[in-house]
């Protein structure tokens, strides 16, 4: 029984490997910061440093998914990932119009009437809350200011926030943003404000999506020493700030983005009919603006 153990040990660790690389702009050559890095079809996923660089534990066998805001999403075997490049979006740009803000009424969407917050680590995936279009936002049309809420165990932890449209299936669609919005938080329990009034962005007839990504960067990391008083054995835990909160609430399906793919999570009855539960979802808010 020992023998097949120490077997197994060894084989896993053969299975798995240390993938280094940098992603780049396939024109400029410039280091990407910030892009996303998924293991096809599983929850193991990694961002690019500042200066592009990433590192990556999987099998050099498996499949890659590189993504980034305004490039197109690239898949190469994490063995051929030492140099990744990526090729830029061509968007049809449409007519610019210019609407005056008067700022003169402000409503939050999205509070919970019974906000029961608790702290989870959603490792490498992005969580989205689902804001649904009322007649009543006519009237507040521009989104003045976003919240989340977070607990972080370092100072200015880095993180992005997302902005989806809704596609014909219901499912997060295209980015509403052309360049990534990265924001810091600070150390402890905190109701973020960040205001992205410059964006322009207007409340879209189908509702949006916003989604909180925690980039998992060397800035974010931090490590504590645990001991297995069973064992004896020491080891190092990682693990990447911020923590976000999340309400629990009733819904009827549930969206999240790992493994290089947006996944929906719906729950049914014993007659296979879609039925509402408790979830918890990200506490994110928007503020409305006229």
């Amino acid at each position: 029984m020992k023998i097949t153990i120490t077997l197994l040990l060894v084989f896993t660790n053969l299975l798995s490997a240390q993938i280094k690389g940098i992603v780049k702009d396939s024109i400029t050559g410039k280091p990407i910061p910030y892009a996303n890095i998924w293991v096809e079809n599983e929850n193991i996923g990694a961002s690019t440093e500042e200066n592009g660089e990433f590192v990556i534990h999987t099998n050099p066998n498996k499949n890659l998914i590189f993504s980034a805001l305004g490039y197109q999403k690239k898949t190469l075997k994490a063995s051929q990932a030492q140099v990744v490049k990526l090729a830029s979006k061509s968007y049809q740009l449409d007519d610019v119009v210019i609407l005056k803000k008067f700022e003169s009424k402000i409503i939050e969407i999205g509070k919970s009437k019974n906000a029961i917050y608790q702290a989870f680590d959603n490792g490498p995936r992005i969580d989205v809350k689902y804001f649904p279009y009322f007649i009543r936002y006519k009237k507040t049309k521009f989104i003045k200011q976003v919240t989340v809420e977070t607990d972080s165990k370092i100072e200015a932890a880095t993180v992005k926030i997302h902005f989806y449209s809704v596609d014909s299936n219901g499912f997060p669609g295209e980015e509403l943003l052309t360049k990534d919005f990265v924001v810091t938080v600070p150390t402890g329990v905190v109701k973020n404000i960040f205001n992205v009034s410059d964006f322009n962005l207007r409340m879209p007839k189908k509702g949006l999506f916003v989604g909180f990504e925690k980039l998992i960067i060397e800035k974010n990391k931090s490590e504590t020493t645990v001991t297995n008083y069973n064992t004896n054995v020491t080891s190092t835990k990682k693990s990447y700030s911020p923590l976000v909160l999340y309400n629990l609430v009733e819904r009827d399906f549930l969206f999240t983005f790992s493994g290089g793919k947006w996944n929906r999570e719906i729950h049914y009855d014993s007659a296979n009919v879609p039925i509402k539960r408790m979830v918890y979802e990200p506490a994110i808010n928007l503020i409305l603006t006229n």
